[in-house]
């Protein structure tokens, strides 16, 4: 399991956590990320981002009044 704060990058976070879900990641392993949620489009945003990389989202849940924490798990044996 690894964790990345994402929370300095602000609402430009995306490319960031992609990078990191497919190459710090090794499969079936699980990954928490911790970003800025702004206006909470983030959230869904990344939701979707999640999905379409072919990873399993396994929680997304509010961390504090302005941090969202998602957990995601590479996909594989």
């Amino acid at each position: 399991m690894k964790r990345y704060d994402l929370r300095h990058l602000k609402d430009d976070f995306y490319g960031r956590m992609s990078e990191l879900m497919n190459g710090g990641l090794d499969k079936g392993e699980v990954g928490i990320f911790l970003f800025e949620i702004g206006d909470f489009s983030s959230v869904q945003k990344s939701a979707d981002m999640v999905k379409e990389a072919g990873f399993e989202l396994m929680n997304s849940i509010k961390f504090n009044e302005v941090d969202w924490t998602i957990v995601v798990k590479k996909k594989g044996n």
